[in-house]
């Protein structure tokens, strides 16, 4: 058993709340154990200067953690940090892996992802509450006869799996990432396909057999992610 209870391939307890507020076109607080995270999907008319002219739209992410995200204050950022820019592409290429650009007209949809409390896995708590806001935005611009139904290509979910004291374990929170040997985030579309896999070794290089179990773990947490998702959006 963990340190919260959980088994080595349980998520923590998860939860997107739909509508979270008001003015936003699609929007969610995700919570996966006591991280929570606001994402809010904005859609604005025009593209960026280089799809001028192409017919096509544009999908892209924001992230900032709060300043009192964490135990500790951290300056409020007024200049993206780089922890901070590589984050927000990650979310930006996760969320344009669902979305046919050609079928969501001129537009630019942003989801502004911001940590309201960090405990570990904030960018794949990001990544799976981005989803659910981008596809309510998405479905209100097919309401509205801006985006064709079939602007939505799939779903995506992300997910945190890493070794801890030799065990292998899903969805790792502050304590158990802060000392694991190797940490994975892992990015995947409603098909088990991959966008994104950042793996590391924080000590000893590990072997390909763990990479594969680890790989598999993730899939499993986030086909569970995937039902919550679809859950909250109404969908079988």
């Amino acid at each position: 058993m963990r340190i919260d209870g959980r088994r080595n391939d349980e998520l923590r307890p998860v939860k997107i709340t739909p509508g979270y507020i008001d003015y936003a076109e699609g929007s969610v607080l995700v919570e996966a154990g006591k991280t929570r995270v606001l994402c809010a999907a904005s859609v604005q008319p025009g593209v960026p200067r280089w799809l001028d002219g192409q017919g096509k739209g544009w999908v892209t992410a924001e992230y900032a953690m709060l300043p009192r995200a964490t135990h500790t204050r951290a300056p409020r950022e007024t200049t993206p940090s780089p922890r901070s820019q590589e984050i927000r592409r990650l979310i930006g290429r996760s969320l344009r892996a669902a979305v046919d650009m050609k079928l969501i007209g001129e537009n630019t949809i942003t989801v502004d992802c911001d940590v309201i409390q960090a405990d570990g896995g904030t960018r794949t708590a990001a990544i799976t509450g981005a989803y659910v806001a981008l596809a309510l935005a998405v479905n209100k611009m097919i309401a509205e006869k801006s985006a064709s139904p079939r602007a939505l290509k799939t779903a995506v979910a992300a997910v945190s799996v890493g070794i801890v004291g030799r065990e292998e374990m899903l969805d790792l929170n502050y304590a158990e990432d802060s000392r694991a040997e190797v940490d994975f985030n892992v990015v995947m579309t409603a098909e088990g396909k991959f966008i994104e896999v950042q793996g590391t070794a924080e000590g000893a290089p590990f072997p390909r057999d763990a990479m594969d179990r680890l790989i598999n773990l993730a899939g499993k947490g986030i086909g569970e992610l995937l039902k919550i998702q679809q859950t909250v959006l109404g969908k079988p």
